[in-house]
């Protein structure tokens, strides 16, 4: 692999302080004997998401992090865009949640704006979902990858596993939720799992560029 792509090893930094987030990632880098310690165990402050994209919000993440700790640092930007509302909540889907991190209360509000704009048949409430990846080392070096998955959104939320919008996200060619699926099904990747949701795709992206394979 001479193509500039850099190889992940040893320990890394997972810049996340949202418990959900990690669990996910924790279990993704498990299998490539990859050790992740959180932001949030080391202490680290979280950096202002000033990006306009998925893609710039990992990326401020991930650099943060890796300055601060001096060790490799992998960040994920997702969230949920909404066709029939424009795209939204999209790069804000966190902070619609509010400082509570409420994520009843976001759905609540997807739906109440669905209905104000009469998106209740399942052709007009379409959704994807988006993982922006990135990994940044702290001499600046950094790799990012960027997936979705597209579904629609059900109302009233079902299942109580998953994290976020889950409960209101049904993905493409399935009939349960994201919430009412195990985590290895959500994002386990093959042979045990389909590999299914936005962070397991981009994951699989980032493991070709980035990991040796087990």
């Amino acid at each position: 692999m001479s193509n500039g792509h850099r190889k992940l090893s040893g320990r890394i930094v997972i810049a996340t302080h949202n418990p959900g987030k990690l669990a996910e990632m924790r279990e993704l880098l498990a299998p490539h004997g990859i050790e992740a310690v959180s932001a949030g165990e080391l202490g680290l402050g979280e950096p202002d998401e000033t990006g306009d994209t998925f893609e710039a919000n990992a990326r401020i993440k991930a650099v943060a992090a890796a300055e601060a700790a001096q060790l490799p640092a992998f960040a994920d930007d997702s969230g949920i865009v909404v066709h029939a509302l424009d795209g939204a909540p999209g790069i804000y889907s966190a902070r619609w949640a509010g400082p509570g991190k409420d994520f009843t209360a976001a759905m609540t509000r997807i739906e109440r704006l669905l209905q104000e704009r009469g998106a209740t048949s399942a052709d007009k409430r379409g959704a994807h979902f988006v993982s922006a990846l990135c990994v940044a080392w702290p001499d600046g070096h950094v790799e990012e990858v960027e997936a979705r998955v597209d579904g629609t959104l059900v109302w009233p939320p079902r299942g109580t596993a998953g994290f976020g919008y889950d409960p209101m996200f049904l993905p493409e060619g399935h009939d349960r939720t994201f919430g009412e699926m195990t985590s290895l099904e959500k994002h386990g990747l093959p042979p045990l799992g389909l590999g299914l949701s936005h962070r397991a795709r981009a994951f699989v992206k980032l493991a070709e560029i980035c990991l040796d394979q087990r």
